[in-house]
């Protein structure tokens, strides 16, 4: 298998190139264009429970599509459904990533869903993370570019809104940015403050803030 990542950091759009009897599996609605032979299957990876499991708390889909090359090489190009980045991850262990955050995989990568703790009850992301674990290579996507930090020993602070990633060997924290008139009226709320040894990636725009910024500004029904 070999991918690039074209368009970025925009509107980028990930191309993998499939060697014959070669497959990925994608987010459904993810794909945007493939070779003729190319094709796919579309189930509900880890069985009814755990495709509900994913879909009502990881944000993900309920069904997972699985795109194969038969009978030669073949193309296929996937997509997020809003403006951003994609990143493309290494694995070989367990990676933890924001709701909706994932894109597509090789056929290798167990998707699953982790209880993030009562900490995170008021973090904007949600009470779970997407736990991704396996060998192979992960695409994920974000709103706005993608920037890593890497972490040795050492606590780092970002908007709950900017997490997109983070690798094994951190751990964090959500809390108020400050007193209870900065958490009200400053515009950042709550924070998360991770701590460890690990690289943390970050997206440079909060689609929380671009709702509140965008939703003043549409028209009311009559």
């Amino acid at each position: 298998m070999r991918y690039s990542i074209e368009h970025r950091p925009s509107f980028s759009l990930v191309e993998i190139e499939l060697d014959s009897g070669e497959a990925v599996q994608a987010e459904a609605g993810a794909m945007v264009h493939m070779s003729p032979n190319i094709r796919m299957e579309t189930k509900a990876k880890g069985g009814v429970f755990g495709a509900l499991k994913r879909s009502m708390l990881g944000g993900e889909s309920f069904f997972i599509n699985t795109f194969r090359a038969e009978g030669g090489p073949g193309t296929v190009g996937f997509a997020p459904s809003y403006p951003g980045d994609i990143e493309a991850f290494e694995l070989d262990g367990t990676l933890y990533a924001q709701s909706g955050a994932f894109l597509a995989s090789t056929e290798g990568i167990d998707i699953d869903t982790k209880w993030g703790g009562a900490r995170t009850f008021f973090g904007r992301e949600g009470l779970f993370l997407l736990k991704m674990s396996g060998k192979g290579t992960v695409f994920l996507s974000s709103f706005g570019a993608i920037y890593k930090k890497e972490l040795r020993n050492e606590r780092f602070v970002i908007d709950t809104g900017h997490m997109v990633a983070f690798t094994e060997g951190l751990d964090f924290n959500v809390r108020r940015v400050g007193g209870l008139k900065s958490t009200l009226f400053s515009g950042e709320g709550l924070v998360a403050e991770f701590y460890g040894t690990g690289t943390l990636y970050i997206q440079t725009r909060s689609l929380d803030s671009f709702l509140s910024w965008i939703i003043p500004h549409l028209p009311e029904r009559d």
